[in-house]
């Protein structure tokens, strides 16, 4: 479990590269459904590299920038190792896997679509204005890979009539409920200790210079 608490995003980017030579192996053969919702699990472990790895930051975008509460220990308050660990992988793996084992369970998918959409106001609104920036680490993706496939999905939902009047609803509460127990109070509740051993590196903190940026406000 340790060399995952430090590695997990780099796991992810390699999972990323197999999956995208299974879905061209496998294209013809995989509705469409599938191939969407397995392109948007794929959108997310690009974007959690881009978060952590390359260009990486987003623990001192989080601690330093988004919630700055953690004075003297931002390597590790709120956000940590641990709960980056449970977000990104125990809690997001299933919950963008499960649509693609059942595409037919659509408000499942339109949860997952939504959920990738939905950071467009995080990391294209709050966290843009915290630094005073126009990009921050993960914004290319939900720009360029969550919004094309979630608004694909959706339209192709709409125009075959796949939905059903709960089905908007369901999926609301889904994606409301997964925010919530799934992100929300792991990060701020759940794991978020002042003395928390599970810390992000030197490395891992000074990526995308946010306490630069930060100091350069000032």
């Amino acid at each position: 479990m340790g060399f995952l608490r430090r590695n997990w995003y780099y796991v992810g980017g390699a999972l990323c590269i197999v999956l995208a030579v299974v879905l061209a192996g496998t294209w013809s053969y995989l509705g469409i459904l599938r191939r969407l919702m397995l392109m948007s699990f794929m959108a997310l472990l690009v974007h959690q590299f881009e978060e952590y790895g390359w260009p990486g930051g987003f623990p001192a975008v989080f601690n330093i920038a988004w919630h700055p509460g953690g004075e003297g220990v931002p390597d590790r308050f709120p956000l940590n190792r641990r709960s980056a660990l449970f977000v990104n992988v125990l809690f997001a793996y299933p919950y963008y896997v499960l649509p693609i084992l059942l595409p037919n369970q659509i408000w499942m998918g339109l949860a997952q679509a939504g959920f990738g959409m939905a950071q467009l106001a995080v990391h294209g609104v709050v966290i843009n204005r915290k630094l005073r920036s126009i990009y921050n680490p993960g914004l290319f993706a939900v720009v360029f890979l969550h919004w094309p496939i979630g608004i694909y999905y959706i339209w192709y939902v709409v125009a075959n009539g796949l939905a059903q009047w709960w089905t908007w609803p369901a999926a609301v509460v889904w994606l409301a409920l997964g925010g919530f127990m799934g992100v929300g109070m792991p990060v701020t509740r759940w794991f978020a200790d002042r003395d928390s051993s599970e810390a992000f590196s030197e490395k891992e903190m000074a990526r995308f210079h946010v306490r630069e940026r930060m100091d350069g406000r000032r």
